[in-house]
């Protein structure tokens, strides 16, 4: 009989401080189709559905990794992978019967991506004040717990703001009756040249 297959894979994206063991983001998630009939006692299902137990899973998760050597561990029945920068713990959780490597991938992807959008200044005081593109940036990742990036160059692609000097200027867009004419010929001349091409 063939597992339960599913996209879901991320329970939880963490970014905790290092220093303090305070939060600076936290995403949790839970599977966004569950089984029908299954309350919150199925697989995937967040098991910290309340503040309370999110701080208090986070306080251990501090606790087991200051202490820890790896990248990888098992903790609350949940595969933990993370990273750190400077002050600051990123984790990325999943249920215990995943793929580790593509876990791992994830909190590469979000560590590399923040440090191109951050220009390699990932720290508690910076991503506060960049909150935005944090989330952003995780958003592109994973949605749902669904995995859905983890080349770092597109993430910070999708996310960055356009330099400032790019952005169209309205005003001087012709609006008038000569203008809108004008913008009907130039499209009419290159729509003819593109079917030119085709032909």
């Amino acid at each position: 009989m063939a597992p339960n297959m599913s996209l879901f894979s991320v329970n939880a994206i963490l970014l905790l401080s290092a220093d303090d063991n305070s939060r600076i983001l936290t995403k949790y998630y839970s599977p966004p189709h569950p089984p029908a009939n299954a309350g919150n006692n199925f697989p995937g299902a967040n098991p910290y559905p309340t503040l309370k137990d999110q701080k208090a899973f986070e306080k251990g998760l501090l606790e087991k990794t200051a202490k820890s050597t790896n990248d990888v561990i098992l903790y609350d029945n949940r595969i933990v992978v993370y990273k750190t920068e400077s002050d600051v713990m990123l984790y990325v959780v999943g249920p215990a019967d995943e793929n580790e490597i593509m876990l791992y991938s994830v909190v590469l992807a979000l560590r590399d991506s923040l440090n191109i959008l951050l220009k390699n200044s990932v720290d508690k005081r910076t991503l506060i004040e960049n909150y935005d593109l944090a989330s952003l940036a995780i958003d592109e990742i994973v949605d749902d717990g669904i995995i859905l990036e983890t080349d770092p160059v597109v993430v910070a692609s999708r996310v960055s703001r356009p330099p400032a000097q790019d952005t169209p200027n309205m005003q001087s867009v012709d609006l008038s009756e000569e203008g809108l004419l004008k913008l009907y010929q130039f499209g009419k001349a290159k729509l003819g040249e593109r079917l030119r091409q085709g032909l």
